[in-house]
């Protein structure tokens, strides 16, 4: 709190301590004035500024030599002053800064004196706070021509002060004198805001230090990291600064050609510089070398901010000096897409900021020398992708996809220009076909198969609670990071955004036909080709751009899905079974290719359709992954077009339940992941709405291809699906389709009984679970079954009354005679007028005669039960264990849906037993124990 408010108060106080300090230059005296001004007001001290000051400027201008001990306490005490005050006349402005500034100077060496830390770190506190201290209008009258010289000494002294001086503390202070000193400070009120005519005179006046400045600063930016993050901070902020003031766009416009002869003395004309056309780009060029110095330093800088203030120069510069550097657009804009997927959230933050800022403005597009750049940029990082895919390490290789993601997403909608030279697209296109390849030499793809009946369930419930975008863990040559998949895939879908669709697919198509090499890395492709066309996941950074339209897309989808679905790209050998390679033969016609791999490790194999196949792990292994991208695709393509994929259905449902059928667990995954796909996109609740809601359909192929079945071997698989993702409802449907298994069993028993008995065991393990509560059915049936005798016996209605009812003398006379009347027909005594008798007179109907019983007619899952068991019957004896042992199964499952219904499990029972016997004595110890768990039964 001061207490001398007014200027004669404060005059009192302060003067006899201002004559002693005049007189005789101590520490003390100084300390005593220090002392004494902190109880003086502001106001006070205004007043009396001058006369405060004259003092401490006079022991700083006292020839001789000085202890540095006292020419620091002098400077932080008219340091102390001028925070308190505003220096209102330009004069003493010079002075003061000329009186700081020689504090570091020898002038008997011509060089920064050697003095303490400390003192250096008051002297420069000083200058920035004079700086700050200038009122209004007088800040700016200091900067004419007149004062470049002392200004570029200062300049140059801050610049040694940053660059040499060991400690962060100096450093920092000296980098914000210096940003204070080119008027690039932050603060609000310093300097206030400039006329164009102001902006032009700093401008040339900054000039003439651009080159000494830049080269400082780059030097110390690209210096050891170890000087600290705040450092690297504060100079790119000055950098970008000050480059951006002297080379905007907008102050160059306004330049003239000739320079004007500034009133000033020859020695300091020479160093004005005008910023004519020819200093420009020579400038420029120049620059060119320091800012891909600085980027590529500051760009794998191990803290954030660094990183972050990175991209503010390449906002600043780009914006605001877009032409007069042009020739480091190349370089700024590689730095802002590197830094797009970076480590720190909020560096990625900032960068999807700037590319937003930049989509807005129009930089790239607005602008052609920035597309060409991006455009040959894009097309030799393409010419260097696999090279450097495959030798750098999986964080290289991260860094080296964002840089192609952000190029795509720079040029946004001019990525078309670049598609459509065709030495872009070649180099592009070739390069993602040879990063994606796929390393298919593990021997457990092939190894890995369905055996559990209940593994269709679980990935249909796996897959609904999955999100969509997640795909099958594969394996590349090139890469193992996921990170690095995912990146390829935005590529891939940025292309399908901004790109032309039509273009993109025949090219990417005629790559899918043009060899077996290319095939499953153009078939992902493709697929996420779709996904972006339809701009669901994808980070649009242009809004009027228009995404490609639904009737497009559909037709588009079509095509693929007619590709895809091919007989000769969907029936693939994927295992070396005996009927399986048979049925994947079956598919093809003659001279289509057959087995293919699609890597450089394995040798491609392929033979003649109906040849004797020879397939290697490595063909197998790509024929299960193409698969698998091919299905993958169908649930993209599902994705992509939402409820309009409804109008697919038809020719998409079938061929995906073939193969969520199929014995590779990868296939079976891949398809109902699909399905899955297809449900979330139509409107469906689950796969069993799916197949129920489309089930007329499923079953009019299934029983058109099963009496075609040499050419559809795959048909018992698609009703094993939907047997096994349906309901009760279902039954009815397929009922007729069950007996023309039945019959395809019976013609087809020596060559596909496998596939049929697993359709058949599915079948079966459907009944058990969709008729479980069957125990009053039973109990109803097993009371019919006890009056079985009474429908063979001739007896009357009243005897069968039950025991409460009294039989009559004419009951029994009834019965007698017609006992008679039947013997004497069974013995082929019958007249003819007991014929004409019987024909003229009908005979009278006792009302309460209910008439002979007549067994009502079998469920119908109890009669496909049945029919299943005595086919099954036959097989037991099957010459191969595999299917004697799903033959048990089938049975064990036959006897829990028929165990309610007596009359027609024990026939059958006492049928099946003798080979069961044989089972249970003469067989392998697999079917023994099987064929004991169905005796007990």
């Amino acid at each position: 709190m001061a207490v001398f408010d007014t200027p004669e108060e404060a005059f009192g106080v302060l003067r006899p301590v201002c004559v002693q300090l005049t007189r005789t230059q101590t520490v003390e005296n100084v300390e005593q004035l220090r002392a004494q001004l902190c109880t003086v007001s502001d106001a006070a001290l205004q007043e009396l500024q001058q006369y405060i000051l004259f003092p401490l400027r006079f022991a700083l201008r006292t020839p001789g030599p000085k202890r540095e001990r006292l020419v620091q306490s002098v400077v932080e005490c008219l340091t102390s002053v001028l925070s308190s005050t505003c220096v209102k006349e330009q004069e003493l402005l010079q002075e003061l800064f000329s009186e700081l500034s020689g504090c570091l100077y020898s002038p008997h060496a011509q060089k920064p004196a050697a003095v303490s830390e400390e003192l250096k770190l008051a002297v420069v506190q000083g200058l920035g706070t004079l700086m700050h201290s200038a009122y209004g209008d007088v800040v700016l009258t200091f900067y004419g021509p007149s004062v470049l010289p002392r200004l570029g000494f200062a300049v140059s002294l801050l610049l040694g002060l940053a660059e040499q001086e060991k400690s962060k503390q100096m450093k920092m202070a000296a980098l914000d004198c210096l940003q204070i000193l080119l008027l690039q400070c932050e603060c609000d009120d310093h300097p206030r805001p400039l006329s164009e005519l102001e902006q032009k005179q700093l401008g040339d006046l900054f000039a003439s230090f651009l080159p000494g400045v830049s080269t400082a600063l780059t030097r110390i930016i690209t210096g050891d990291f170890k000087q600290g993050h705040g450092v690297i901070v504060s100079s790119l902020k000055i950098f970008y600064k000050i480059v951006g003031f002297v080379l905007a766009d907008e102050q160059l416009r306004r330049i003239p050609k000739v320079q004007e002869k500034p009133a000033v003395e020859p020695r300091v004309a020479k160093l004005m510089v005008h910023r004519e056309a020819g200093w420009v780009q020579n400038t420029g060029d120049k620059l060119a070398v320091l800012i891909r110095k600085v980027v590529e330093c500051v760009s794998v800088h191990p803290h954030w901010k660094a990183r972050r203030e990175l991209i503010e120069l390449v906002e600043t510069l780009l914006l605001q000096c877009g032409q007069s550097l042009v020739a480091s657009a190349g370089p700024l804009l590689k730095a802002l897409v590197g830094l797009l997927n970076d480590e720190s959230p909020e560096v990625q933050a900032q960068c999807n900021h700037v590319l937003r800022h930049f989509a807005d403005q129009k930089v790239v597009v607005g602008s052609r020398a920035f597309a060409d750049i991006l455009s040959e940029n894009l097309h030799s990082l393409a010419t260097s992708l696999p090279r450097l895919m495959n030798s750098q390490d999986d964080q290289g290789k991260f860094s080296t996809l964002s840089l192609l993601l952000g190029y795509l997403k720079l040029l946004g909608p001019r990525v078309n220009f670049v598609l459509n030279s065709v030495a872009h697209l070649q180099r592009l296109s070739k390069a993602l076909i040879q990063v994606l390849e796929l390393d298919v030499a593990d021997v457990k793809i092939v190894e890995e198969r369905r055996w559990d009946s209940g593994h269709l369930q679980a990935s249909a419930e796996t897959s609904a609670a999955r999100p969509r975008s997640q795909v099958q863990r594969r394996y590349f040559r090139f890469f193992t990071d996921e990170r690095v998949f995912l990146l390829l895939r935005q590529v891939c879908q940025l292309l399908g955004f901004y790109g032309n669709l039509y273009l993109l697919v025949d090219h990417f198509m005629d790559l899918y036909h043009e060899s077996v090499a290319y095939r499953k890395q153009a078939a992902m492709i493709l697929n996420e080709l779709v996904t972006g066309a339809a701009g669901l996941d994808v980070e649009n950074l242009y809004e009027k751009h228009t995404k490609t339209s639904p009737e497009e897309l559909r037709e588009i989808v079509t095509s693929l899905l007619e590709e895809y679905t091919s007989q000769e790209n969907w029936y693939l050998v994927t295992c070396i079974d005996a009927e399986e390679m048979g049925e994947e033969l079956t598919m093809r016609q003659a001279g289509l290719q057959a087995i293919a791999s699609g890597t450089r490790t394995c040798q491609v194999a392929s033979f003649p359709a109906f040849s004797k196949p020879s397939p290697t792990v490595c063909s197998m292994n790509s024929n299960i992954w193409q698969i698998c991208i091919q299905l993958e695709g169908i649930g993209h393509f599902a994705y992509a077009l939402g409820t309009d994929f409804r109008l697919l259905l038809m020719s998409a449902l079938y061929p995906v339940l073939e193969k969520a059928g199929d014995q590779s667990l990868l296939i079976s995954q891949a398809a109902t992941s699909a399905m899955m796909d297809i449900c979330h996109a139509c409107g469906y609740d689950s796969l069993q709405h799916l197949i129920n809601q489309n089930s007329d359909y499923l079953v009019n192929g299934i029983s058109l291809n099963l009496r075609h079945l040499s050419l559809h071997p795959h048909t018992p698989k698609v009703l094993e699906v939907m047997l096994r993702n349906s309901d009760a409802s279902l039954l009815p449907l397929v009922a007729d389709v069950v007996q023309d298994v039945l019959a395809a069993l019976d013609q087809f028993y020596d060559k596909r009984a496998a596939s049929f008995v697993s359709v058949l065991h599915a079948l079966l393990l459907a009944l058990a679970q969709w008729f479980r509560d069957t125990g009053d059915v039973g109990q109803l049936q097993e009371r019919r079954g006890g009056e079985e005798e009474s429908h063979s016996s001739p007896r009357p209605a009243a005897l069968r009354r039950g025991p409460g009812n009294t039989t009559t003398a004419e009951d029994i006379e009834q019965f007698l005679l017609n006992y008679l009347k039947q013997k004497g027909v069974a013995e082929g005594n019958v007249s003819d007028c007991d014929e004409e008798e019987q024909r003229s007179d009908p005979p009278q109907v006792d009302e309460n005669d209910t008439g002979p019983y007549v067994e009502p007619p079998l469920p119908l899952h109890i009669q496909v039960a049945a029919a299943v068991t005595e086919r099954c019957i036959h097989l037991l004896s099957d010459k191969s264990l595999q299917i004697r042992l799903k033959v048990l199964d089938v049975l064990d499952l036959c006897v829990l849906v028929l165990q309610s219904h007596r009359n027609q499990l024990l026939p059958l029972a006492h049928r099946a037993w003798p080979p069961l016997v044989h089972r249970l004595t003469n067989d392998d110890p697999l079917a023994v124990l099987r064929a004991f768990k169905l005796s007990r039964r």
